[in-house]
């Protein structure tokens, strides 16, 4: 006949990843020719759980270089977007309110798309986020009823044992 034990231990209890895109406008004071680049940096987040729900906060930084005046002249916008996503993730029915999120970044945000009308500067900024949650478990595991016998140690340090084979004309007679 076998028991079991129980383990209690920290696991990933629930886990998912969502994509965001986000449409922005920025106004600059020159008219744009061309879009020369677009590059977001600095982005920051955490996640906060709040029932069922996990709400992420962050926040990038957008950088665009434009070039204006028939394509003569260029300048840089700079603008900091901050974000709040709330999503739902399934729930275990024993999950207790301690859990642990780990938010991760699977896709640094991006800009898919840029276009220019008049003034404005239209742009969708994509971004892919993966979320775990991770809390305490129990893992029943299944044991036999006899323990494992026990190991004779032997200390080998302060061996005692004494043989017969000695050397009677191992010490030399060096007397003059």
């Amino acid at each position: 006949m076998s028991s079991y034990k129980e383990i209690v231990t920290k696991a990933v209890i629930g886990k998912g990843k969502k994509l965001f895109t986000t449409d922005n406008t920025i106004k600059v004071s020159n008219l744009p020719s061309t879009i020369l680049g677009c590059w977001v940096i600095n982005h920051n987040f955490q996640g906060q759980k709040n029932g069922d729900q996990i709400t992420i906060t962050g926040s990038y930084d957008v950088n665009i270089w434009y070039s204006y005046d028939r394509d003569t002249k260029t300048d840089v916008v700079k603008e900091t977007n901050r974000y709040q996503e709330v999503v739902r993730m399934r729930s275990r029915d024993d999950s207790s309110d301690n859990e642990e999120i780990i938010v991760r970044s699977l896709k640094q945000p991006t800009c898919s798309n840029i276009t220019i009308d008049g003034n404005d500067i239209h742009y969708t900024i994509e971004k892919e986020l993966g979320i775990e949650l991770v809390g305490d478990v129990k893992v029943k595991i299944e044991a036999d009823e006899e323990e494992d016998p026990w190991d004779e140690i032997v200390d080998e340090s302060q061996d005692n044992t004494v043989t017969d084979d000695i050397d009677e004309d191992f010490i030399q007679d060096n007397t003059i």
